[in-house]
């Protein structure tokens, strides 16, 4: 499958471009969607569904291609849900009438369609198990979020090398992702050889721009 870029250039909502005739603009929209959340339906697959992981790796498979064949998601109505309750739906009527494998993936039977990492997803599932008394849906919303900040992490971090800030992105990474317990903006700066304002400033012009990508990714992948 050809590289894309993470959100349809157009910048229209991944959803909206779904619905495009334009077949490359749809294939964006494709694309968006399923990086956002092929993760959350292989999980909800493997715990409300039981499934092995090879059986939730071909159902994930097969949902993702057979939505895209058949225009699954055409028929969303944002006023009447969210799109990923209403993605989760389809995913339920989807594994419902997968019965037997001889009938998941006819084109080639458990053949990689999708290039995804499920060794990754399986490793956060059995370190990141699903808390007692938390429900498939509450699990699915979960990890849409947990995806949701993943690709908004890889976005800045891109953003920021593309622009010669990679500086930037390092102090976010390292002060807010690795969560240096007792590290202060001085450690930090003798550190990464910053003075301490640069600092301050560094990561607070990078905070916003984060929240920026997080909201814009939200709005492409959930409701236009």
């Amino acid at each position: 499958m050809p590289e894309v870029p993470l959100f349809p250039t157009t910048r229209r909502s991944a959803l909206s471009a779904m619905r495009s005739a334009d077949p490359a603009e749809r294939a964006r929209g494709f694309e968006t969607l399923v990086a956002a959340y092929w993760r959350p339906v292989y999980k909800y697959i493997r715990i409300k569904w039981s499934k092995s992981s090879e059986d939730a790796q071909d159902l994930t498979q097969g949902f993702f291609v057979r939505a895209m064949e058949k225009q699954f998601f055409r028929g969303y109505d944002p006023a009447r849900a969210a799109f990923r309750t209403f993605l989760r739906t389809c995913l339920d009527g989807f594994v419902a009438n997968e019965h037997q494998a001889d009938q998941r993936l006819k084109r080639g039977g458990g053949v990689e369609v999708l290039s995804l990492d499920f060794e990754g997803a399986e490793g956060e599932l059995q370190q990141h198990p699903a808390p007692d008394g938390m429900t498939p849906e509450e699990c699915f919303h979960r990890e849409w979020l947990r995806s949701v900040f993943g690709l908004a992490v890889d976005t800045l971090r891109r953003e920021c090398e593309a622009e010669g800030k990679g500086v930037h992105f390092r102090l976010f990474e390292r002060y807010d992702l690795e969560e240096a317990g007792g590290l202060t903006y001085e450690a930090l700066a003798a550190e990464l050889g910053q003075p301490a304002t640069a600092v301050t400033n560094y990561l607070a012009a990078t905070r916003r721009r984060f929240r920026r990508i997080v909201l814009e990714l939200m709005g492409e992948v959930d409701s236009p």
